[in-house]
């Protein structure tokens, strides 16, 4: 009997991958543990391999193809045996096609479109079952409850017309949007059609538009739904780091290596167990407290951006909390990070330290009440009794969800790290004793 290669689901949160290359082709032998085709997830790639011996019998998905987890890819069987005559992906295609369209509702003859043409494609299929249940994912259905839209006027996408993120972002870009311009018209006169956006006017040396990868464009998506259903607001502090970086240059003097971003990550991840409400997170209606602090990093890549999650970064002493920055943030940029280590964050921190940045705020990541933005440490005079004094000054930005977050305890929250990070004492004890 053929075995069916199913879309393997990465993460929980994963609806879809797309099919980067295939490493075998319609008839090659398999073996158990072959490679036969790398996808692509909204953060990493990751090869697919064969579970049992045999042939390629048919390749169902072609490279480029955006494949719904659990989905038929490919068959692996023995030469000459029959598949399926259509695999799940092709009979929902089939089922949508010959699925019957409601006939529109009437239109004045003044503003009646034109009928489309006979390619248009099919109308997608409904949402609801033969039951009259609702198929929407998880994620879709907590979009739309964000957004104040009801899932029942959208049409969905997925496999068997399963409503996705995707369609209800689609359907709030689409509420969103200005309605089309018509041209003016003498009484009784139908108005002309106007295209509702005419394409930018080509500039000189401008190259031909290329579209988002995968990891842009889910970036895009996800940053765009949080800035447009988050109220956030944002409350900085100046830290004294003198000496915290004297510190830092004693140590790795001794031969202990530690970055200003682990000092952070540690006054950060222990002020997070001070303040719960901080680390949780709320739709607008619930709350849902947790408890344990998952701690994301915000590491840039080539393509856009991930964040690799160190679990329960509260209860690590400074310097394994190093070691597994590093760990995760090269596995990252290698593109080895599994997708479990890339869910599951309580909160973020974003650095652009590096970068000679005097101050910045950052987008709350999905799913989370507040983000950290750091800055430089830039030498700053500051007033000390009745002189001035030369001070590196490094600025903290935390971007909260003022639906969970007010601006009392944000403020009382980043001077809680404030003055983890200006003791320098107790940070030379967890260093010298991890």
């Amino acid at each position: 009997m053929a075995h069916a290669i199913l879309m393997p689901k990465p993460g929980q949160m994963t609806e879809e991958c797309t099919v980067l290359s295939w490493h075998k082709k319609e008839g090659d032998p398999v073996k158990r543990g072959d490679v036969l085709f790398e996808i692509e997830t909204d953060k990493s790639t990751m090869d697919v391999e064969a579970f049992d011996d045999g042939v390629l019998l048919k390749i169902v998905a072609a490279e480029g193809d955006v494949v719904p987890v659990n989905t038929v890819c490919a068959y692996v069987g023995q030469a000459g045996e029959a598949i399926p005559e259509a695999a799940p992906a092709e009979a929902a295609a089939a089922a949508a096609a010959a699925a019957p369209v409601p006939p529109p509702a009437p239109v004045p003859a003044a503003t009646a479109a034109p009928e489309a043409p006979a390619s248009s494609p099919p109308a997608a299929l409904p949402a609801a079952d033969r039951e009259g249940r609702l198929r929407i994912s998880p994620r879709a259905s907590r979009a739309a409850a964000e957004a104040g839209i009801d899932p029942r006027a959208i049409a969905g996408t997925g496999p068997g017309g399963r409503i996705t993120e995707r369609d209800v972002l689609a359907a709030i870009q689409a509420a969103a949007a200005p309605p089309a311009p018509t041209a003016l018209a003498a009484p009784g006169v139908a108005p002309a059609l106007v295209p509702a956006a005419l394409p930018p006017t080509p500039v000189d040396g401008e190259d031909e538009p290329r579209p988002f990868n995968r990891m842009r464009r889910v970036i895009a998506d996800r940053l765009t739904q949080s800035w447009t259903s988050t109220p956030h607001f944002t409350v900085t502090v100046a830290v004294d780091v003198t000496r915290l970086l004297a510190l830092r240059a004693e140590l790795k003097a001794a031969g202990t290596n530690l970055t200003v971003t682990d000092f952070v990550l540690a006054a950060t991840a222990q002020t997070l167990a001070e303040f719960p409400d901080v680390n949780s997170r709320t739709d607008g209606v619930s709350v849902w407290p947790r408890r344990r602090v998952h701690l994301g990093v915000a590491v840039s890549l080539p393509a856009g951006l991930v964040v690799p999650v160190i679990r329960d970064a509260d209860r690590m002493p400074i310097g394994e909390l190093h070691d597994r920055a590093v760990a995760l943030a090269t596995a990252a940029r290698e593109g080895t990070l599994p997708v479990d280590d890339m869910t599951g964050g309580t909160f973020t921190v974003s650095n652009l330290g590096m970068f000679g940045v005097e101050e910045f705020s950052a987008i709350i990541n999905p799913g989370e009440a507040a983000i950290l933005a750091v800055s430089s440490a830039i030498p700053t005079a500051v007033a000390i009794g009745d002189g001035l004094a030369v001070r590196s000054v490094m600025k903290l930005t935390l971007s909260a969800d003022h639906r969970l977050v007010d601006g009392e305890l944000g403020a009382r929250f980043l001077g809680a790290i404030r003055r983890r990070l200006e003791d320098a004492a107790a940070f030379r004890h967890d260093a010298l004793n991890a």
